[in-house]
Order: structure tokens, then C-alpha cells, then sequence
């Protein structure tokens, strides 16, 4: 890559993205089919000769934009706005996408007469619809007020979610050129492990580090520290075979966990903005105009599908999340269309397979193309067809509708028991934590296998101990959380199984329940921890002692150590799942009108027993009768103080609770005044 030839084509390239930009702009036309077809007239293909002096570093520059993209993409993600609709949108995207998956697989195999990894990655982008585009579509049109367009937005974030799992996995199982369902299962699991522990070891540390380097008030160092991690997270995705986009979409949900989502955003859009036009305009370049117009006859095909295909899909699957039919059917028109990850999608092929006959690239972006120009038309005729699918329901029909929609109403209302509610909580727990051991030794026999004689021989010699001692110090670290997590399994168990009976009876069945729950999972996770060792085991025996040694003695004499950065990883991950509402609290710490006397507002001090325990271990509300209501921290009042919050110096604790209550709460917490 020549340094000239480089910032020359980025000139001409920004300035034509500039130029395109203001014009398609002015014209109400999305941007995005101005870049592209800006870089089909600089194709090489429509001139018979090279407009760029070097089109490859262009390509590597709009591998950037796909980071910035799906980085932007996550970090706009919003599980409050889709927590309240997630009975409609996550069964429609999940309905949609297998369903559009399988429509191109079909397509693909039986029309094109393609193999079945060129088939499947037409699925995959036949499968998502343009969330920029329905946005910008819905916001022009003042529509966002009415019932369909939240419901459209959410189906199509949850299908942006869906379809970069999907991606990660056909990429991951494509690099042989074949499909089998040994390949689907290891890649469905090594998508699982990956996607786990980047979101929870993401949601323990990044959110705390952001709000951190945040207070310094410094955007250089804030914008720097994220794409840090954001590129770091896309290079591992990338060295265990997934794309760049699922790394890149990960770091953007854990950004918007954090505090400084928004501070975020707004210094990462430029950066999006520039790459992400590149990004277009180098799918244009690699657009042959010729080949479009031999592969128009699949082009229109394949476009036909995705427009009746989608449409069909988020409309059955509207009614059956229980909306209106004219509610589904402006769904169904408003998504029927492909957009910018259909293009990820194609590029994605076009690196893994090269130049080849099946054409996927060109029918892929085509269809895309074509699909995007015609949805706006479609969202406009959307209010029209829903009323006229209105009047043409049967009124028997609309009955049964309205009698359905009831029911699945009081079903969503039911209350679900505590026991059964905190027995699926802690179980999830329980999986977490199994995955996390299983994912650090698995990455930790990984990095053995690397060479290490450049950076460090002695290192290379003995680098099968140090990942040895580091996944086991992991595995010890974890069994504090999993001896607590098992013994609350346990008592919910207990608490569900012990039946009626006399009081003896329940007691007894209750701790036979608790220790053999308590046994199985340690078991479990014993065997488990064995298995996992049988890999990165040192060969010499001496070795293996000392390692064992080294380890027990740190379980030992660490385990109150433990014990305290577990219920801290805990509340900063409850923290970072919870960081919406807790903004959303804040504007309500003076509004709330409560009885007078029965709140207090109590100080921690730095001789307080209470410091670094949390409600749980205190056990506030068996032994004082008090209610913590929130926890004013550095002037911020969080409202969300679960079971697992720690308490700091200068803590204010406000409580609820009569005078013996309060002087009770007190008393457990050292406070005089």
C-alpha cells in the first residue's frame, strides 16, 4: 500500500461522498444508494480500467466502516424501549429471520442451483431489515406516534441482534467451504461462549471504566478508551473465526450500558459518518454493471421474495403477538425490505469466496438496492392497506381476533410466583458461571498454542503454567458465587417441592433438598473444572504440584477475597443492566411524596461495620424490619439497590420504617447520629 496512492484515493473518495451526501440529501433520497452507486461509476468494471490508484487499501478502509457501523448499531441499541414490547418483536424477529434463512437456502439451492454455503449466506442477507432507512422513512412522514412504527423499530433492531448471531455463525462453519452439523454445533457453541463472555465480563468492567475516564472530562481520552476496547473485541472475534461485526456490535451494547451512552454516540457519529460512506463506496467498486444486468432476472427473483416473504412473516407474526390487523399489516408493508447489513453480508462472501460463478454478490446488493428503493412507497400505501384489510376481515374473523388478543393480554399479565421467578433467575446464574469457566480455560489453551519466542523465551518455555495457574485461579474464583448461587437454588427449590405435610416433615424435606442441590452442582461444576484441566495441564509432575499447591493455597487464603469481587461483579453487572431506569430515577428523587416520619436518610462513615457489605449480607430486612428505598452516592441517587449492592464511605441510606425499626437499622449499621 502505497502512502500516496492512499490519501489520494481517500481525498477523492471523501470528496465524492461529500458531494453525493449534500445532493441525495437535497433530493429526500436515502444516502446510502448514492455511495454505492458513486462507486459503481468509479468501478473498474464500468471503465475497463482502474479509477483508484489502489482499490485494495480502499477495502480496508471500509472494513472500518463495518466496525463503526455495527459499534453505532449497539450502542443505539435500547433494552428499556424493547423490554416493553418484547412479546411482539422478538417472536416476529426471530419467526422472520429462520423463516427468510430458509426461503434463501430454498431459493439458492433449488432455483440457482447454488451449494449450500452460497445458499445460506443469501439467507442471511435476504433476512434484516434497514433500521436506518424505516427511521428516517417514519420520522419524514410524522408517523411516530402511531401504534405500528415503535413495534417496526424494535423488530428491526431484535433482527439486527438475530441476524449478526446468524452471520457470526456461517462464518464460522463457511471457512471449509462446506456445511455439516458438526460444523453448525461448534459454531452455535463457540458463539455462545464468545458472546457470553465478552457481555458479561464487558458489563462488570467497561461501564465502570467509561464513567470513569468520563469524570475527567476529557472526550480525547473517553472516545480512545472505547474504540480501544471496541477494536480489541473485534480482532478476538475475528481470530476465532466470527466477523468483525459481532465484535464490534457487542462493545456497542456494552457502551450502552454505560452512563455516557449518549456522550458516546456523539463522539463516535463523525467517526461512523466517514467510514461507514467509505464503506458504501467500496461495495460500489466491486459492483460489475454488466454482471447486474445478467443476474437482473435473480435480482428481481430474489427481491420478489424478500417482499413478499417479509411482509407475510411480521404480519402473521403480528397477529399472533396479539396486535390489530390494521396494526400488522402496516408492520409487515413497513418491513418488507433489506438494508445495509445485506451489504455486510455480500462483502463478507465476495472475501471468503473470492470472484466466483454463483454471482451472490451482485444479486445480493441488487435485491438490497431495489428493495430499499420500493419501501418507502410501501410504508406510505401501509395506512391504506391496513384499512382496507380491515374492512375486508370477517367480522367473525375480527371476534376471534379480539378474543385471542384478550386472552394472550391476561396470559402476559399473570404474575409469576417469587419462588418460580428467583429459581429461573438463579439457574441462569448457574449456566452463566459455567460458561465463564469453560470460556477462560478454552481461550487460555488457545493463547498456549501461540508462539511466544519473539517476545519472550523464557515465557515460551513455560507459558503452558502461567495459563494453567490463571485458568484455575478463575475456577476458584468462580465457586464462591456457585456455592452461594447453589444454596439459594436450593432453598427456592425447597421452597417449591417440600409440599404439605407436618412442620417436621417440610423441615426435614427441606434440608434434604438443600444439600443434595448443593452437592449436584458442585459436583457438576467439579467435573466439569476436571475435564477443563485435562487440556492445559502441565506435562511434569513437579510442575503439577506446584501449580495444584499454588492454587489451593490461593483458593485458601483468598477466599473472603473472593467472596467481596463477587458481589461486586455482581452489582456492577445488575448496574449496567439496569443503567436506563436508574437515569430515569433520578428525575424522580425530590417527587415522590411519602408519609412523614417514616423516612430517614442515614450516613455511612468510614467506621462503619457496614463498608464493603451489601443488603444481602447484612441481612437488613429480617433483622431490622427497615426497607432500603435507594442509596445516594457522590450526589446521584440509585432507586435499582438489590440484594448485592456494597456499600461505600459516605453512603446515604434512605430507609423506610418506624422509629424501632429505624433505630434498629442503625444500630446494624453504626450510625450515632
Amino acid at each position: 500500500m502505497l502512502e500516496n496512492a492512499f490519501f489520494q484515493d481517500l481525498a477523492v473518495l471523501m470528496s465524492i461522498a461529500g458531494l453525493v451526501a449534500v445532493v441525495f440529501a437535497r433530493l429526500g433520497w436515502p444516502k446510502v444508494i448514492g455511495y454505492i452507486l458513486a462507486g459503481i461509476l468509479m468501478s473498474e468494471y464500468t471503465w475497463g480500467g482502474e479509477f483508484l490508484m489502489d482499490s485494495g487499501s480502499t477495502k480496508i478502509v471500509g472494513q472500518l466502516g463495518i466496525v463503526f457501523l455495527m459499534f453505532g448499531m449497539g450502542l443505539s441499541f435500547s433494552t428499556k424501549d424493547i423490554s416493553k414490547i418484547r412479546s411482539v418483536v422478538l417472536p416476529a424477529a426471530i419467526l422472520d429471520t429462520l423463516v427468510m434463512i430458509w426461503l434463501g437456502y430454498t431459493v439458492g439451492t433449488r432455483i440457482f442451483g447454488w451449494g449450500a454455503v452460497a445458499s445460506v449466506f443469501l439467507g442471511v442477507a435476504m433476512c434484516d431489515s434497514a433500521t436506518t432507512l424505516l427511521a428516517k422513512i417514519v420520522d419524514e412522514l410524522g408517523w411516530g406516534r402511531r401504534p405500528f412504527a415503535k413495534y417496526v423499530l424494535g423488530t428491526s433492531v431484535c433482527e439486527d441482534i438475530v441476524c449478526v448471531g446468524a452471520l457470526a455463525v456461517v462464518t464460522g462453519f463457511a471457512q471449509g467451504g462446506r456445511m455439516s452439523a458438526g460444523a453448525l454445533l461448534t459454531s452455535l457453541g463457540g458463539l455462545a461462549v464468545f458472546f457470553l463472555t465478552v457481555l458479561v465480563f464487558g458489563y462488570i468492567l467497561i461501564p465502570r471504566l467509561l464513567v470513569s475516564v468520563a469524570k475527567r472530562k476529557d472526550d480525547e481520552s473517553l472516545v480512545l478508551a472505547v474504540l480501544g476496547i471496541c477494536f480489541f473485541v473485534s480482532y478476538f472475534a475475528y481470530r476465532f473465526h466470527f466477523s468483525l461485526a459481532l465484535g464490534a456490535f457487542l462493545c456497542g451494547l456494552i457502551g450502552a450500558s454505560s452512563e455516557v451512552r449518549h456522550r458516546l454516540a456523539g463522539l463516535v457519529g463523525p467517526l461512523k459518518t466517514m467510514y461507514s460512506a467509505v464503506f458504501f463506496v467500496s461495495i460500489g467498486l466491486m459492483v460489475d454493471p454488466s454482471a447486474f444486468w445478467q443476474c437482473l432476472p435473480q435480482i428481481l427473483l430474489v427481491s420478489a421474495v424478500i417482499l413478499v416473504g417479509k411482509a407475510t412473516n411480521n404480519t402473521l407474526a403480528a397477529l399472533a403477538t396479539g396486535l390489530d390487523v390494521k396494526t400488522s399489516v402496516q408492520h409487515g408493508f413497513a418491513l418488507a425490505q433489506t438494508g445495509e447489513f445485506a451489504f455486510m453480508v455480500a462483502i463478507l462472501y465476495a472475501s471468503l469466496a473470492g470472484r466466483t460463478t454463483d454471482r451472490l454478490f451482485e444479486i445480493a446488493v441488487g435485491s438490497s438496492l431495489l428493495t430499499m428503493l420500493v419501501s418507502p412507497f410501501l410504508i406510505r400505501i401501509s395506512d391504506a392497506a391496513g384499512d382496507l384489510a380491515v374492512r375486508r376481515t370477517p367480522a367473525r374473523m375480527r371476534d376471534w381476533l379480539e378474543t385471542y388478543r384478550a386472552w394472550l393480554e391476561k396470559l402476559r399479565n399473570a404474575d409469576e410466583s417469587r419462588a418460580r421467578f428467583l429459581l429461573r433467575v438463579t439457574a441462569i446464574k448457574l449456566g452463566i458461571y459455567a460458561v465463564l469457566m469453560l470460556s477462560v480455560s478454552v481461550v487460555c489453551a488457545m493463547l498456549h498454542t501461540f508462539d511466544y519466542t519473539r517476545f519472550s523465551a523464557f515465557f515460551e518455555c513455560h507459558d503452558n503454567l502461567f495459563f494453567f495457574v490463571v485458568a484455575n485461579v478463575f475456577s476458584v474464583a468462580l465457586m464462591p458465587l456457585v456455592v452461594s448461587t447453589s444454596r439459594t437454588l436450593g432453598d427456592e427449590l425447597a421452597e417449591l417441592l417440600a409440599g404439605e405435610g407436618s412442620a417436621r416433615w417440610r423441615q426435614s424435606a427441606r434440608q434434604l433438598i438443600r444439600f443434595v442441590v448443593l452437592v449436584a452442582v458442585v459436583s457438576l461444576f467439579f467435573i466439569e473444572w476436571a475435564m477443563i484441566n485435562a487440556s492445559v495441564l502441565p506435562f511434569h509432575v513437579e510442575v503439577q504440584g506446584v501449580s495444584l499447591a499454588l492454587i489451593v493455597g490461593v483458593g485458601i487464603f483468598g477466599w473472603r477475597f473472593f467472596v467481596k469481587a463477587g458481589r461486586r461483579a455482581t452489582q456492577r453487572f445488575q448496574e449496567a443492566l439496569t443503567v436506563e431506569e436508574r437515569q430515569a430515577g433520578l428525575t424522580l428523587t425530590t417527587t415522590v411524596a411519602l408519609p412523614e416520619g417514616l423516612v430517614h436518610r442515614l450516613r455511612l462513615d468510614a467506621d462503619s461495620p457496614a463498608i464493603g457489605e451489601s443488603v444481602v449480607s447484612l441481612n437488613i430486612r429480617a433483622k431490622t424490619g427497615a426497607v432500603v428505598m435507594a442509596v445516594e452516592r457522590d450526589g446521584v441517587v440509585a432507586r435499582n439497590v438489590g440484594a448485592e449492592w456494597e456499600f461505600r464511605i459516605g453512603d446515604v441510606i434512605v430507609a423506610i420504617g418506624e422509629q424501632a425499626q429505624i433505630a434498629a437499622l442503625k444500630d446494624l449499621l453504626g450510625v450515632t447520629g
